[in-house]
Formats: structure tokens, C-alpha cells, sequence
């Protein structure tokens, strides 16, 4: 992982941004049959960029963007010790990319970050089904916290 540097996006990094956005969907579409057809968007990532509450990373492999994840700050629960906390989403690596770590430097790259904003916990989701990233996350460090439940009726 030598070769990879980690850097905040920029608005010029939108257009490759916008097709990792649409890897992720395609990769978390079968773990989630209410997911609407396509096209879908989970975020607005010009306003993540540009926002002061937010940070966009990319990671870069010579001039090729081959992922990302941001974090945002978000208000807790008002039973929590903590009142905001990191959010961590977005997290998309190329396929000829994955295995290498680079979840794992980009994790580290957006605590780093929320750490520096005096932020004490971060959080995010990940559907239980998709076991190489929960293996991942763990492998950062985290751990299972709640487990969403639902039912269609």
C-alpha cells in the first residue's frame, strides 16, 4: 500500500465520486430487496465536500481515484454520554483494489478527522449479509453494536 496516498476529495473529483456512489448501490442491492430501481442516490457528495461538518477522503493510487469514504458529524441520541459523534459512510474500493488495505487507511484517515473535531466515537452501517466488509470494519476495529430488524408487511 506504499503507492496510495490518502487526500480530501474536491469538487473536481465529483464525476468518479458519483460512479463509485452507484458501485456501492450495485453491490449492496442484493442485501436489500426495498431498495428502489435504479437510478438511486444515497448522498450528496458536493455538499459533503464542501461542508466544514464533513470530510470527503480519497484514496489515490498515481492519478486514479480507487476509493473513498467520508465522515460526517452527527447529533447523538440524547441518552448517549456523547452528543455527536462521526458518521462513516461511503466506503468504496475499485475491484482490482480490494484486499489491500485501503478500507483499513481510509478508516484511519477519517478518524484521524473526527478525532481532531473533538469527536470521541464513530459509528456506520453495514449490512450483516455483506461479510467481506463486516470483516473489514472489524478488522479496523469496530464492533457490532445493534441489530437493525424489520418486516414487510
Amino acid at each position: 500500500m506504499s503507492n496510495i496516498t490518502f487526500i480530501s476529495a474536491t469538487p473536481d473529483d465529483l464525476p468518479v465520486l458519483l460512479a463509485f456512489e452507484q458501485g456501492i448501490v450495485t453491490a449492496e442491492r442484493p442485501f436489500d430487496p426495498t431498495l428502489a430501481p435504479d437510478p438511486i442516490s444515497y448522498y450528496d457528495l458536493g455538499v459533503l465536500i464542501n461542508s466544514a461538518d464533513a470530510e470527503v477522503v480519497v484514496a489515490v493510487s498515481g492519478n486514479e481515484l480507487i476509493g473513498s469514504g467520508y465522515v460526517k458529524i452527527v447529533k447523538s441520541k440524547p441518552y448517549l454520554t456523547h452528543e455527536f459523534h462521526g458518521y462513516i459512510g461511503f466506503m468504496f474500493v475499485t475491484p482490482e483494489h480490494r484486499g489491500k488495505g485501503i478500507i483499513q487507511g481510509l478508516t484511519e484517515e477519517l478518524i484521524a478527522w473526527a478525532k481532531a473535531k473533538g469527536l470521541t466515537e464513530v459509528r456506520l452501517d453495514v449490512y450483516e449479509e455483506n461479510e467481506s466488509a463486516v470483516r473489514a470494519y472489524k478488522k479496523a476495529g469496530f464492533t457490532k453494536n445493534l441489530v437493525e430488524m424489520r418486516m414487510g408487511i
